[in-house]
């Protein structure tokens, strides 16, 4: 364990630690919405469990079940997601999940759902390279559609377990995290992703020529979710994406938000599709990608984005 991960908190530490296993409750018992409290820590054990097989399996041989130019699915993307659900379920009767490797066609009406990327940065992980995460949050509807309430993005390679309950501080490892305060843009790191779509690619190189001459340095590592748990922890001032899904990040966001940074998402064609700017907030209207429609900020600190 690294030295980060031997300071959390007591509450956090107890959510860490396997849940008890019980009978499943008879469905009338089943609570439409589960608590914060419990969603937190069913996603905690859920993403340690996840991250142990990642961790474990990440110098062997991995067996691929697709393959293309710009992604890779593994058989252990499916292994560990049905892992989470498996936790989930347990912990949380009756909640359905939504996440890469596979739908629950009940989460599009659910009072509540879970959004979960079992290994966000698949690529990074089977090339053998330890920048990839886990990424679990609890999405709850309401009359404006699905937001994230809780979010957790677990690290196993680092031990780095991000999280965050809507309204309170985000925390790394049971400490507070908070946004970085740089305020010019040229002092800034800002981290680019590159998504899979010709569309999105185009987009992304345009981004990549506006601002590698207008700030300290760029950065495409290969995993949403820890863009923008870099952002909430001030590793990154900004985060940059023409496409990527909700799975990706439903948790990051919050976390950005719960860290008083602006995560400002918007709406593209397909099924969960998002381009994106988070930020610290403070150079938030100097990337020039937020002129566009749709991703106008507002003040930094923790506020509802629309469908992540």
């Amino acid at each position: 364990m690294s030295p980060a991960g031997t300071v959390q908190s007591a509450v956090e530490t107890t959510m860490s630690r396997p849940l008890p296993a019980s009978a499943p409750r008879p469905k009338s018992a089943v609570p439409a919405v589960p608590t914060t409290t419990a969603a937190l820590a069913a996603a905690v054990n859920a993403a340690r469990q996840a991250g142990d097989l990642m961790r474990r399996n990440l110098r062997r041989a991995k067996q691929v079940n697709e393959s293309h130019q710009h992604d890779i699915k593994l058989e252990l993307d499916v292994r560990c997601q049905r892992l989470i659900t498996r936790v989930l379920a347990r912990a949380c009767p009756g909640v359905p999940v939504l996440g890469e490797e596979g739908i629950d066609d009940a989460s599009a009406q659910a009072a509540a759902r879970w959004v979960v990327d079992p290994i966000d940065g698949t690529v990074n992980f089977a090339y053998g390279i330890p920048h990839a995460a886990v990424s679990i949050a609890l999405q709850v509807r309401s009359a404006g559609g699905f937001h994230s309430e809780v979010g957790v993005v677990y690290d196993p390679f680092l031990d780095d377990l991000w999280t965050a309950i809507r309204g309170r501080p985000a925390r790394l490892n049971g400490r507070i995290a908070r946004v970085s305060t740089r305020a010019r843009l040229d002092e800034a790191i800002v981290s680019l992703g590159f998504a899979k779509s010709q569309d999105s690619l185009k987009a992304a190189q345009s981004d990549f020529l506006e601002l590698t001459h207008q700030v300290r340095k760029i950065r495409i590592m290969g995993s949403a979710a820890l863009a923008l748990t870099y952002v909430a922890c001030g590793r990154f001032d900004a985060y940059v994406e023409a496409g990527v899904r909700l799975w990706d990040i439903a948790a990051g966001g919050l976390i950005v938000e719960c860290a008083g940074g602006t995560f400002a998402p918007r709406t593209l064609d397909g099924e969960h599709r998002y381009g994106l700017v988070a930020s610290n907030g403070l150079i938030h209207d100097q990337i020039p990608h937020t002129r566009t429609p749709g991703t106008r900020s507002k003040p930094a600190g923790p506020r509802r984005a629309s469908g992540a």
